[in-house]
């Protein structure tokens, strides 16, 4: 489907989100808690989406969401987003999370995600302008965004027909 919306590049959506893990975000072994992790990637990846779209976004889905290393108390964590491909009222937008020591500046790839946003205006999905990747690597992930939608909605499908059957 082509949209009647001009496109926006990946760039005016981009986002950084700062915190710092405070004894209170922790679990009993002294690192974040993966639910706090997962809040802090809803809020960056909603601003990267809202950004996009400038109307309210909700959260549809969580696709990927990989944990690679703890992030300890008293580490900066820094949220990258952006969105990586968009269809017709949905878009979907991926974090990189960082944790750096503050002492020594030195960051570590902690975690990853792919979230689905939908668009709404009245409580409805309405459609939103196109991304436009201007990059190789924004192109690469809109490539690979596009391949993980294609599953998705044929996940929904299949839950859709045995719901059916049932």
């Amino acid at each position: 489907m082509t949209s009647t919306l001009p496109g926006k590049p990946v760039r005016e959506s981009r986002t950084e989100l700062v915190e710092i893990a405070f004894p209170n975000d922790a679990n009993t072994v002294g690192t974040v808690l993966g639910g706090r992790v997962l809040h802090w990637i809803d809020i960056a990846a909603a601003i990267a989406a809202h950004r996009h779209a400038r109307r309210t976004v909700v959260t549809a889905s969580i696709d990927e969401m990989d944990f690679h290393h703890p992030i300890h108390i008293g580490e900066v964590i820094l949220l990258f987003s952006s969105v990586n491909f968009v269809a017709r009222s949905s878009m979907e937008v991926g974090v990189k999370v960082f944790a750096e020591d503050p002492d020594t500046g030195e960051r570590r790839h902690t975690s990853s995600a792919y979230l689905t946003f939908v668009a709404l205006e009245g409580g409805r999905p309405v459609e939103i302008p196109p991304v436009i990747p201007e990059t190789a690597e924004e192109s690469r992930r809109y490539r690979e965004a596009e391949r993980r939608r294609g599953r998705r909605v044929e996940r929904l499908r299949e839950k859709r027909s045995r719901r059916e059957r049932a």
